[in-house]
């Protein structure tokens, strides 16, 4: 079977302020060492409407 979807990304999500979905704006928020965390905000109020953490394939190393 072909991987169609890799990774899907939220337009729309149910905002607890506004009280219904609103389309939402995605903000880089951390980079960790197991990815990227994503920062979903709503696009009307601004609240954080949830997160997403996008993995990488290739290892990352902290130098100090």
């Amino acid at each position: 079977m072909i991987e169609t979807f890799k990774e899907f990304d939220a337009t729309e999500l149910y905002c607890p302020k506004c009280g219904r979905a609103v389309p939402v704006r995605k903000r880089l928020l951390l980079i960790l060492p197991e990815g990227e965390e994503y920062e979903y905000l709503c696009s009307v109020c601004g609240t954080s409407v949830g997160t997403k953490l996008v993995r990488g394939t290739e290892q990352v190393q902290i130098v100090i």
